[in-house]
């Protein structure tokens, strides 16, 4: 039986688009990715092509054979919506405009993103970037910063950012938020671009003090209990995939650092594992436990890998993230676990157990390479070790109600 794929209208901070949506299977994200050209979506959690006729029928053409393709939503959308020509006239000034090329800012590298910006402000992502790499911030940072100015820069046309005072700023947040809809993770990433443009950029200081802060939701990390581990690690046959999920879990890592991992990174005489320059460009060293070592020297002698620890699609290259991501995916799907969660999961289960073990918490903020301890003390919201010893009071009156 075929899987279903539903496209659906998705509005993205560049506009509209084609949702591509359906259960998660590794031939189809790969299909979809590098046969019909969708970008993958960490807000809206689907692929998504633009919402064109060409784009259209390359997904159309690329899944037919694959899967049962639904546009219902698809088509009623297109029918209800307001033409865009007659609402040319109502739009805000914010309102961001595409080349006809399909032009979307947040997929593409620095180098890039300069491409549909008005001449009065071409200088600004070149001036930006190069600030970004003497304060030394990292290539992803660097990636997120440059985009999320090339929105807003798009957005303004051709008036000149320099000029823009903090009511006018606060009038194109609120329309990010209002009409844009955009999550308050993605508002906190566009706010601390800006942030740094006008005051380190331009030298404005204090200059975001008047601009307010969405309040970023409280939330629970994803957790896997140690049966789910389990049944995840077990489900997966290929010794490399089940190696990097053994050291995201053992370790506690993050995905970048299990793919940047090299072989000087281990110790294996000492049973440590060296992650170099990770988040904040911190390093930090992990004890490696006998079973994680026992399973390192079996895929070491099976793949035999020159540099990285885990190589890619070609010698010498590190492993890609995205596809680390697809494994576990797949793995999920395969142990039958239902609960929503990538990598960063197993992270957060490293951390949770050690916990319930009653591991002190001091010790577990050093091996994660948190910079706050508050970062750790999350757990403890999650952990079991004294919950259950809590004993609810519907057992002092259950004689009483029975």
């Amino acid at each position: 039986m075929k899987p279903t794929i539903t496209l659906k209208p998705f509005i993205h901070r560049s506009g509209e688009q084609i949702g591509i949506y359906f259960k998660n299977d590794l031939q189809l994200n790969i299909l979809v990715r590098s046969k019909a050209g969708a970008t993958w979506s960490r807000r809206g959690k689907c692929w998504y092509v633009p919402m064109n006729r060409p784009a259209f029928e390359k997904v159309r053409s690329v899944l037919k054979e694959k899967a049962t393709i639904e546009t219902e939503e698809l088509k009623k959308y297109l029918v209800q919506r307001t033409p865009l020509r007659e609402e040319k006239t109502k739009r805000s000034d914010f309102i961001p405009q595409r080349n006809r090329s399909g032009y979307n800012p947040t997929t593409l590298s620095p180098l890039k993103a300069s491409a549909g910006i008005a001449g009065i402000n071409s200088h600004v992502l070149e001036e930006m970037e190069k600030h970004l790499k003497l304060k030394g911030y990292s290539a992803s940072t660097i990636k997120t910063y440059i985009n999320e100015v090339a929105v807003f820069l798009k957005a303004i046309r051709n008036n000149a950012a320099e000029n823009f005072t903090a009511k006018r700023i606060k009038d194109y947040l609120s329309y990010c938020a209002s009409t844009l809809k955009l999550t308050e993770n993605t508002l906190h990433s566009r706010i601390n671009a800006l942030k740094f443009y006008y005051e380190q950029v331009l030298s404005r200081p204090k200059f975001f003090w008047e601009i307010p802060r969405p309040k970023k939701a409280v939330q629970l990390p994803k957790v896997l209990s140690k049966e789910e581990i389990a049944l995840l690690l077990r489900s997966i046959e290929n010794v490399k995939h089940k190696t990097m999920l053994m050291l995201g879990y053992g370790c506690g890592l993050r995905v970048s650092e299990i793919t940047g991992l090299t072989l000087n990174d281990l110790d294996e005489n000492r049973m440590l594992l060296i992650v170099r320059r990770g988040k904040g460009k911190k390093d930090r060293v992990i004890s490696l436990s006998p079973a994680m070592i026992v399973m390192l020297r079996s895929y070491k002698e099976l793949y035999e890998p020159n540099h990285y620890l885990f190589e890619g699609q070609y010698p010498g290259t590190a492993y890609s993230v995205r596809s680390l991501e697809s494994i576990i995916h797949a793995a999920k799907q395969r142990a039958g676990i239902k609960k929503a969660g990538s990598m960063h999961m197993l992270r957060h289960s490293f951390a949770t157990h050690l916990l319930d073990k009653g591991t002190d918490v001091v010790f577990i903020q050093k091996l994660l390479g948190h910079n706050n301890i508050k970062t750790t003390l999350r757990y403890l919201h999650v952990t079991n070790k004294d919950i259950l010893k809590i004993l609810s009071p519907i057992e002092d009156i259950k004689d009483l109600i029975g």
